[in-house]
């Protein structure tokens, strides 16, 4: 299993925007060849810092997803969102056990 992890904090008070458009999104990946699952979660102790976790069959999976699809799966980010420079990060990572 390939893992794709984003984590990003925002910087003008938009956590609740930005927790409505996760839960409303338009689960446009969820059709994707080789998509699992999706997990976002906030962190208690900063809830403007938000984790994505994709969680996919293999990387090659990711990579065409990423490639074709990555522009529209933004489409819901609200308005006027800004993040924190310098803290945008992007991880993968291979599950070797559960």
């Amino acid at each position: 299993m390939f893992i794709a992890s984003s984590t990003f904090t925002i910087a003008n008070d938009m956590a609740p925007e930005v927790r409505e458009a996760f839960i409303n999104r338009p689960h446009l990946v969820d059709s994707a060849p080789g998509f699992i699952k999706m997990n976002v979660m906030v962190p208690q102790d900063n809830p403007n810092e938000i984790w994505l976790l994709t969680y996919w069959d293999d990387e090659e999976s990711y990579k065409v997803w990423y490639k074709n699809h990555m522009k529209e799966s933004h489409a819901g980010i609200p308005k006027g969102l800004q993040l924190v420079p310098g803290k945008t990060k992007v991880r993968f990572f291979e599950l070797v056990g559960e």
